[in-house]
């Protein structure tokens, strides 16, 4: 593992990008007088927002895709193209990386009138820190450990092995992903771009272990992250696992872009 930490001066992945669509735009969007929008293949999201939803968000009379915010790419994206639904092994050295174990599936579909359906081909990279709050391939670090891209299949779904992230001064716990639409000749015709955040109480059994606990305790939760702030409980994951035996997760997207 390697323990060189970020910067600080590359530990500004801090711009704010995106906005919300409340629960009445997205009615609207999603068929109760949006027809005319999703009919002309527009961005399911306000100006700015990158044109995206994801689900599971429990409100009445919504279908599991709901309107959520994009955010900062961050300092640490590298386009490695390294297609793999492991993400824990460094190519250069074969170490893998130390933590516990997280599953993460992403189903992504295309939102139309009345709900959503699957959709295959887009291009879902996930990139994070370690369990001491370190990237891969950036600020000075060296290889591609905990970093990977998945073309989603038929039912619209890429999984990933990874760990559960650690942490970095002036950020709450998060991993970064990116979608990117690709046509029948496998070219990119769009790209999304946000965070997915933990629970807290999940968060603090995990860093209470080896390795985590290296690091010490962590210095910005999630109220007090400015990204987090700016949409984030609507990109919290829902965990089902401990500690012991290791978490999964599954985040719906329903994207209209591309």
């Amino acid at each position: 593992m390697n323990l060189h930490p970020p910067r600080p001066d590359d530990d500004n992945d801090d711009e704010m990008v995106g906005t919300l669509l409340g629960r009445r735009q997205a009615l609207r969007l999603l068929g109760l007088g949006g027809a005319a929008a999703l009919a002309a293949g527009g961005v399911l999201a306000q100006r700015g927002a990158g044109g995206t939803s994801a689900g599971t968000s429990g409100v009445t009379g919504l279908p599991g895709c709901v309107v959520r915010p994009a955010m900062t790419e961050g300092p640490f994206y590298v386009d490695e193209g390294l297609r793999r639904s492991d993400i824990r092994r460094d190519t250069t050295t074969g170490q893998v990386s130390a933590g516990v174990p997280l599953t993460l599936e992403f189903v992504t579909s295309r939102v139309a009138v009345g709900g959503c359906t699957p959709r295959q081909n887009v291009l879902v990279d996930v990139w994070q820190c370690d369990a001491l709050g370190v990237y891969s391939g950036v600020a000075g670090n060296t290889g591609d450990f905990l970093r990977g891209a998945q073309v989603t299949d038929a039912r619209g779904r890429a999984t990933f092995t990874t760990v559960y992230p650690g942490w970095y001064p002036g950020r709450a716990v998060h991993i970064h992903f990116k979608l990117r639409p690709l046509n029948a000749a496998g070219r990119v015709t769009g790209e999304f771009t946000s965070q997915l955040f933990f629970p807290e109480e999940v968060t603090d059994r995990v860093h209470a272990r080896v390795p985590y606990n290296r690091k010490g305790r962590r210095t910005t939760l999630n109220a007090q992250d400015g990204i987090y702030r700016n949409g984030g409980n609507q990109l919290l994951l829902s965990l089902t696992g401990s500690p012991e035996q290791g978490y999964r997760a599954t985040f719906d997207v329903g994207l209209n872009i591309g």
